[in-house]
């Protein structure tokens, strides 16, 4: 079974909680909105321990260190593809403009032997919550409820 985990960061703002996400990198995702957007997070080895891959991979994905702070955790989800992924919440800010990410290489176009790099994550931005789970993949929208229920037992 493949395993991710990642760092989901929130802030409040004067319009509600807002929530960093990632257009997911390369020529699958490149015209897609809805469903192609991830919280930052990356695979790992089951050896390894989930938090401290959750903080790894944001470093590798963003190119910045991970927040400081305390961190909720929101716990894991199935992927439609059966990756497993588990979240922790953390209250931050960041300015998606100094995001440095992470590359990957693979064969493009198909059977072409063109090898091609291509960015983790293409774009970076903030979303209000309800915006983001519109754009969010689809089994990781569950993140974004539990965020919602750990921020209003709060208040």
């Amino acid at each position: 079974m493949r395993r991710s985990a990642g760092l989901l960061l929130h802030r409040p703002t004067d319009r509600g909680r807002e929530v960093l996400l990632g257009h997911m990198g390369g020529p699958f995702y490149a015209r897609r909105d809805a469903g192609a957007w991830t919280v930052p997070k990356g695979e790992y080895d089951p050896a390894e321990p989930a938090w401290d891959a959750a903080r790894r991979e944001f470093e590798e994905e963003l190119g910045l260190p991970p927040p400081e702070g305390g961190a909720v955790p929101l716990g894991e989800v199935r992927q439609a593809g059966g990756k497993v992924v588990t979240v922790w919440a953390v209250e931050a800010d960041l300015d998606p403009a100094t995001v440095v990410p992470g590359t990957f290489r693979m064969e493009w176009p198909p059977r072409s032997g063109r090898i091609e790099e291509f960015p983790e994550l293409d774009r970076v931005a903030w979303f209000p919550v309800d915006r983001a789970r519109e754009v969010i993949v689809k089994a990781q929208a569950a993140f974004l409820d539990r965020l919602d229920e750990h921020s209003h037992g709060r208040k």
